[in-house]
């Protein structure tokens, strides 16, 4: 899949999850086989202001490459500013969030709240496109209540701004991430563009993702929650996809070490305490079905350090925790 000037080695990409999609996980989605990876939302208006704290989220590295980074706001002049402003830095395709469900960031006329004004959707991208030189793409939602699902008439508009590509999320903002995802408008939205359509919603394993591709006829497929302490994924989807086989799942070892070394990725990047309470999530979601998941997770959210850590897991894994089915 080529997104501009960019090429995909393959049509697979994690989803932008704040909170989740920070480096160390980006990196291990990549060597898993992810095609491309995106960063976390970042504050158009936080990097217009010199936000400390943005700093981190803007952090890429060259094996993750290629890397989407993703914008959020409502301003077109905001938000094309702070692109130019960051255009340098290495990452390959700009996205701007028109999707984000959460109180306040809608609440705010940011995120999906976007979805309810077509023409400043389309001021936004066509802004943002000629204020840099690197494909922008968008992703939004089917709609924002099941009475404005509007996903085609906003994909022509981005289109016809000079967007480069377009994720879409079969789910109002209404619903958030509950009931099903609707396919259905992603093959709308396909065919009502020219320009690559990734489509994004219960994708959860190799086999939903074929069936994604193959109801839609999209051009990609996005991998959210489905890649939640399940970065294994990207390379099932893409052995599936080649040879309509899909891989043994890890085996307590692996998981095992998949978990340490997630852990060290973290503490590397975020120090000593930040980084063993940012595991406790994905130590949740990596250890999910599993027997005796639920005492080891409160075990693991008392854990103050990576020795207690790795002990607790390897004795976990050791006494009979199975690896995921």
């Amino acid at each position: 899949m080529k997104i501009g000037n960019v090429e995909l080695e393959n049509k697979i990409v994690l989803a932008p999850m704040a909170g989740v999609t920070d480096l160390p996980f980006r990196l291990l989605c990549r060597e898993q086989g992810a095609g491309m990876v995106c960063t976390e939302m970042v504050s158009a208006k936080a990097i217009s202001f010199h936000n400390k704290n943005t700093v981190a989220l803007l952090e890429t590295a060259q094996e993750e490459r290629p890397v989407s980074l993703q914008l959020f706001g409502s301003d077109p002049d905001i938000i094309s500013e702070a692109a130019a402003s960051i255009e340098e830095l290495p990452f390959d395709i700009l996205d701007i969030n028109m999707g984000c469900p959460v109180p306040k960031v809608a609440g705010n006329g940011e995120g999906s709240a976007l979805m309810k004004n077509p023409k400043l959707v389309g001021e936004i991208v066509s802004k943002t496109v000629r204020a840099i030189r690197k494909p922008v793409t968008i992703k939004i939602r089917k709609g924002f209540s099941a009475d404005t699902v509007n996903a085609v008439e906003i994909a022509r508009i981005a289109e016809a701004s000079g967007a480069a590509a377009i994720a879409v999320h079969g789910r109002t903002r209404e619903q958030y991430y509950t009931g099903r995802a609707d396919w259905d408008i992603i093959r709308q939205v396909k065919e009502a563009v020219s320009i690559p359509v990734i489509g994004n919603g219960d994708v959860t394993s190799a086999a939903r993702a074929k069936q994604l591709l193959e109801e839609t006829g999209c051009d990609g497929v996005m991998v959210g929650r489905g890649a939640q302490g399940n970065p294994w994924v990207f390379g099932e989807i893409q052995t599936y996809l080649a040879t309509g086989t899909v891989p043994e799942r890890p085996t307590r070892e692996e998981l095992l070490e998949m978990m340490l070394r997630h852990a060290r990725m973290e503490i590397a990047y975020k120090g000593a305490y930040t980084g063993i309470r940012e595991m406790r999530k994905h130590i949740a979601w990596y250890t999910a079905g599993i027997p005796n998941s639920a005492k080891l997770r409160a075990s693991v959210n008392t854990v103050e350090s990576y020795e207690q850590l790795r002990e607790l897991l390897t004795e976990s894994i050791h006494t009979g925790t199975a690896a995921k089915d």
